[in-house]
């Protein structure tokens, strides 16, 4: 009998990228390519939709080849991307009436203030947990519907679409015939109700979008549709967003699990079941994923300079000549380090949200050499993950149980290991980083009944896990100093 596998496409910010896993969870093949980034003015960031489409195809059929398998095999295809990029297209044409305008893009700041005026940030965050801010999708829909020629009035009459790049790839791989987003990927427009799973009618109309422009809104793990492809049908059978499907991938399925993405920034994403928890201290409430006739929900928070304060010390400071480096130099500290980094490069966000703060180095003195400085930047991760975490369990009412890893910086051991001392906590980093593309495979192949949601638990691989080391007065004295420290960086700018 012939092995099944699972078609998986991770449509990132940067690149496209296709995976094939087979059905003992294992990834055999994997292609990528990257595509243009446009940024027509200061602040603003697009992305060609119809590049995005023709790149994510390519390496759709390249992974297929590179894998050697049988197309009939393909039991299921798996889709997580990028989350708040915006799509508008015409459905008769199937073209973008703009380029996709980016989750990072900043041009609708000035149009977020006026929302803050009108009142609405209370109804925003209880109806759809979120905050006003440019960063989500509609306040972008908004935008292309003033800015773009004829669009208003086509909007009206029912001939626009609008889409997160999930629902551009499925409108396009089902031919034109589905449109259609998940629950997690709705959660991210700042349009819909995550409490009745609809779209919100009140902040449609404030933000001036015609409802029939929305996509139909379904659980993660369904059949959303078929892709025709070589003369065999395979469903499409999961969609999430990139943050909850590293939590799927993760297996973080119970209360109080979390995950930690170290790329740029941080993402760190904690499930908080099946209930609704609202944030006291500016962190996000938003959908994990839609299964088995349930909704669960999640905390997520985000660390602004992470991956980025690495990459200063390159290319900024050039003390270090590349990422990896950066573990070696900081192996030289055996001693407590006596330097604080608080990379605060564009101010601090949760749960200081002070925009007027600045980085900062504390605690130089004769001895200090590269090194310390070096390790206290790796360190400053930690103490960033360590403030969102207890801002979470504070906030969800539970305790940690242990922290999940995934991203490019957890594979520096210096720095994993000191976010279990910090923390206190176990942290477990897998033996398949992958989590963001394995989320999407799982929530496809439990659709399609190639496992279930236990299966992934029971077969998830530990590479290593770190334990804590430290004694709680170390721990503390520490901790103390970064919050010092962070005092001190605060509102720098006059």
């Amino acid at each position: 009998m012939s092995k099944k596998y699972i078609l998986a496409l991770d449509q990132g910010t940067t690149s496209s990228r296709s995976v094939i896993v087979d059905e003992l969870g294992e990834i055999i093949a994997i292609e990528q390519q990257e595509f243009r980034q446009i940024f027509p003015k200061s602040g603003w960031v697009e992305h060609d939709a119809l590049e995005i489409l023709e790149t994510q195809l390519i390496t759709l059929k390249k992974v297929i080849k590179t894998a050697k398998i049988n197309v009939k095999d393909i039991v299921g295809l798996g889709i997580t991307n990028q989350r708040e990029t915006t799509v508008v297209w015409n459905k008769t044409t199937g073209k973008p009436i703009y380029n996709a305008i980016v989750w990072q893009d900043k041009r609708t700041a000035d149009y977020c203030k006026e929302l803050k005026k009108r009142e609405l940030e209370e109804y925003v965050k209880r109806n759809t947990g979120l905050v006003i801010d440019s960063y989500f999708s509609g306040t972008k829909i908004h935008w292309i519907l003033q800015n773009v020629k004829d669009a208003k009035e086509e909007a009206e009459k029912g001939n626009l679409l609008f889409g997160t790049i999930d629902t551009w790839l499925v409108w396009n791989l089902t031919n034109k015939k589905v449109h259609a987003t998940d629950y997690s990927n709705a959660s991210r427009t700042m349009l819909f109700d995550i409490k009745n799973l609809c779209w919100d009618d009140s902040l449609c109309d404030e933000l001036d979008i015609p409802k029939s422009m929305l996509p139909d809104v379904k659980p993660s793990s369904y059949h959303f549709g078929d892709f025709e492809f070589e003369n065999h049908t395979i469903p499409i059978a999961g969609i999430a967003g990139d943050q909850q499907a590293a939590l799927f991938g993760q297996a973080c399925f119970k209360k109080g699990n979390a995950k930690n993405t170290y790329g740029t920034g941080c993402f760190l994403l904690m499930n908080t079941g099946t209930e609704i928890q609202y944030s006291k201290n500016g962190l996000l409430t938003t959908i994990a994923w839609g299964l088995n006739d349930k909704v669960y929900y999640a905390l997520e928070g985000s660390v602004f300079v992470a991956g980025s304060a690495i990459q200063w010390l390159r290319d900024g400071l050039e003390i270090i000549k590349s990422a990896e480096e950066s573990e070696l130099f900081a192996e030289e500290v055996d001693e407590e380090n006596p330097v604080i980094v608080v990379p605060a490069f564009a101010g601090l966000g949760a749960p200081y949200w002070d925009m007027y703060a600045r980085g900062a180095i504390f605690g130089l003195t004769r001895d200090t050499g590269k090194s310390h400085l070096i390790k206290a930047t790796l360190q400053s991760l930690a103490y960033q993950t360590k403030d969102l975490l207890i801002a979470m369990e504070h906030d969800a009412e539970t305790q940690l149980t242990a922290l999940k890893v995934d991203g490019g910086a957890c594979a520096n051991n210096v720095l994993m290991q000191f976010q279990a001392d910090i923390l206190n906590t176990a942290v477990d980093r897998p033996k398949n980083t992958e989590t963001t593309v394995m989320g999407a495979a799982y929530l496809a192949g439990i659709c399609v009944k190639l496992w279930k949601q236990e299966d992934i638990e029971t077969d998830k691989k530990i590479d290593k896990e770190f334990v804590p080391s430290f004694t709680k007065e170390k721990r503390n004295r520490l901790y103390k100093k970064w919050l010092k420290a962070v005092e001190r960086s605060k509102d720098w700018l006059d």
